[in-house]
């Protein structure tokens, strides 16, 4: 089985390789097995990509919106119509099930293509009225702008950064995670094939250096990173420094609530796509599940068995319901955090071990109960599938313990009172959050945290405002009055 790149790298609408950077090896997490294996973009294809983005960023913004929103339709349409085949890029990047990609990462990716396709002709300025004179406003793009993905959501996260940056008129220089960094070369191919001009969506690979170049170049005005808090502040520091703009979707520690009166099977069956989907790791998780007392037991009963009954296996075998997690290290980590689980005092309900597949990086969904607020697997981001519960008496002490963390970017509530639903959520600090659902994220809808889970949104009209700027123009229509 093997998944090799025609090229490592994607510049000026071509694949490009340059064998003189470091190797990476493109590890299948199912079997351990190397599929493919890249090369670090070297300090000359970093130059040909920005070089080839500026170049082409200038006619491309020039274009009238509706010219570009039909390249990103069609790159759209062509997404879905090789939907099979990229799912299955995806399940070997990744180690997702491919009953997972099949729905929800080429898809996704392909929604973000046509939204903000249909959005770029609606995009316009204001007028502003001033007696005689008057202003009125344009939106232009920001020029060049660097994606930096993470290795959960390749394909989605590739498209999520670059139709917003095509469709406004910049262009994008994206480099993958060196985890996963196949899918968004597809991605790039497409959008070519589909009529996008050379330059205008490029591919880059490497570690954390060449992110580093990237977004220190002078030649980049916008930066948007999804990765981990740690992560963010260093690329947030280094964008400061050249005046950038930046997005960042970082990490999260999610509180997911469960009144008493919340219908027990819709909030178990969300409890567990907030913690077990793409094996836990989602950077919105609900990883602090909080069931009101007088359920808890009930709640811990039905989610031990319906955990159990989650079918581990082969990815490309449609019938697997979860996956390995990303990498070996990512499997050592979150085993880690079982273990001070354990030896912090929380009660094991169910999973714990290396699972019953006998190579790839597999761990059982996991649930601890009887989670108090100071212990490790409360506090901190596990990135992979274990849930903690937590108990609690009322709504006014769920709410502080809730908001009692540095994270902010998601959170949901069980109930059937719609009247607590809407009262306890504003008072939840965070920017992603659902009532009686969970970690549904339509492109039509804001994406993004507080505090230090980020700054910005992904998607939605609101991505408008993180992919152009506004310019005022201020127009005397009379005989120009100085006090000299």
């Amino acid at each position: 089985m093997k998944a090799q790149p025609t090229a490592s790298h994607f510049v000026d609408g071509a694949y490009l390789e340059d064998k003189s950077g470091a190797a990476i090896d493109v590890v299948y997490p199912a079997t351990g097995e190397v599929l493919a294996r890249v090369h670090e973009a070297t300090p000359a294809v970093i130059d040909r990509a920005l070089a080839s983005a500026a170049r082409a960023q200038k006619d491309w913004a020039a274009r009238p919106p509706v010219e570009r929103a039909r390249i990103l339709r069609r790159a759209a349409d062509m997404m879905r119509e090789r939907n099979r085949d990229l799912s299955e890029l995806e399940t070997l990047d990744t180690g997702k099930p491919l009953q997972e990609t099949l729905v929800a990462d080429a898809t996704s990716g392909a929604d973000a293509l046509e939204y903000f396709a249909g959005l770029a002709p609606t995009v316009t300025g204001e007028t502003i009225p001033l007696g005689r004179d008057f202003v009125y406003t344009i939106r232009e793009p920001l020029g060049v702008c660097v994606g930096i993905g993470a290795w959960n959501y390749p394909t989605q996260i590739a498209c999520w950064k670059g139709a917003p940056a095509l469709a406004l008129g910049n262009a994008m220089v994206f480099k993958p995670s060196e985890v996963t960094p196949l899918s968004a070369l597809k991605v790039a191919e497409i959008l070519v094939e589909a009529g996008l001009p050379s330059g205008l969506y490029n591919v880059v690979q490497g570690r954390g250096a060449v992110g580093g170049a990237l977004i220190s170049d002078p030649r980049v005005a916008k930066v948007s990173l999804t990765g981990s808090v740690e992560t963010g502040k260093k690329v947030y520091a280094t964008a400061a420094a050249g005046m950038r703009h930046v997005t960042m979707e970082l990490g999260g520690k999610s509180p997911l609530i469960v009144f008493d009166d919340a219908d027990i099977e819709d909030a178990v069956g969300g409890a567990m796509l907030g913690n077990f989907y793409s094996s836990g790791q989602v950077c919105s998780n609900g990883t602090r599940v909080f069931v009101q007392k007088r359920i808890k037991e009930q709640f811990l009963a039905r989610l031990k068995e319906r955990t159990q009954a989650i079918r581990l296996g082969d990815p490309l075998d449609e019938a697997t319901q979860m996956g390995p997690l990303v990498s070996e290290a990512q499997l050592e980590k979150v085993l880690s955090y079982v273990r001070k689980g354990q030896d912090e005092g929380a009660r094991l309900i169910t999973g714990g071990g290396r699972g019953p597949v006998n190579s790839g990086f597999y761990l059982e969904p996991t649930v601890f109960a009887d989670v108090s607020d100071a212990m490790t697997i409360a506090r901190e981001e596990i990135f992979g599938p274990v849930m903690a519960v937590l108990d609690f008496e009322d709504e006014e002490e769920v709410v502080t313990r809730a908001n009692a963390t540095e994270f902010g970017l998601s959170a949901g509530i069980f109930t059937r009172d719609l009247t607590r639903a809407h009262r306890v959520i504003a008072r939840l600090q965070a920017g992603s959050c659902w009532i009686n659902a969970y970690n549904l994220a339509p492109v039509e809808a804001p994406f993004g945290g507080v505090k230090l889970s980020g700054v910005g949104r992904e998607n939605s009209k609101q991505a408008i405002e993180h992919y152009s700027q506004v310019k005022s123009i201020y127009v005397g229509m009379g005989a120009v009055e100085a006090p000299y």
